[in-house]
């Protein structure tokens, strides 16, 4: 009898775990959708604070500190004040130094903090280029450790390559069979599920279209 109730108590825990599983996929579905939309830095201050609540119940999850650190980054590229800039980047930091310690070993995250480097560094390139694109370099170094094949931290790397090939003496064009390459297989690259990160592909287009 007593094991007959300890299945049933597993059965039932584990159909709300799945309700609940369920419940987030949907949330996020959403979420990302409205993030898709996204024209302002309102909408993406909007956008990003869901993706906090959402955090804020799902604690085990690390994706919704990862889009709302996204949302907050590219609130900095679209902000014009750089005061601004850094306040959001601010908040963007935040997150991902907690998403550095609940997901030590997700490549995204160092992706995702080498375009947080980015953002720093263009509020004042002229006083930040050297120290931020060095951090920004580790970082993409730690994301290709991780994976080699992401295509984000690949596509951070090139950028970065092209942008500092002038000062080692290199023809920044030299790079683009690199984005080349990427940009056409780019659709290859299959995220873990529909809530994983998938952005970049327009970038690389960007850099594909510098190259003509």
């Amino acid at each position: 009898m007593k094991k007959i109730i300890l299945s049933l108590a597993v059965v039932l825990v584990s159909l709300v775990s799945m309700a609940q599983k369920a419940e987030y996929f949907k949330t996020m579905g959403e979420t990302l959708g409205q993030f898709a939309t996204c024209q302002s830095v309102s909408d993406l201050q909007a956008v990003g604070n869901k993706f906090q609540m959402i955090a804020d119940v799902e604690k085990s999850e690390w994706l919704p500190l990862y889009y709302h650190a996204h949302c907050y980054i590219l609130m900095s590229f679209v902000e014009q004040d750089a005061a601004k800039k850094d306040s959001y980047l601010d908040v963007a930091e935040k997150s991902i130094n907690k998403l550095i310690e609940m997901a030590p070993a997700e490549s995204e995250v160092f992706a995702l903090q080498a375009f947080f480097y980015t953002g720093r560094l263009v509020v004042n390139s002229v006083e930040r280029g050297q120290k931020y694109s060095a951090l920004s370099g580790q970082a993409i170094g730690k994301a290709l450790a991780l994976d080699p094949n992401n295509p984000r931290a690949k596509m951070l790397k090139i950028r970065m390559d092209i942008g500092t090939a002038q000062f080692f003496g290199t023809d920044p064009k030299s790079f683009c069979p690199q984005a080349k390459d990427l940009l056409a297989n780019w659709d290859n690259f299959k995220p873990e599920s529909a809530i994983y990160p998938s952005w970049g592909k327009d970038q690389v287009a960007e850099i594909v279209k510098g190259c003509e």
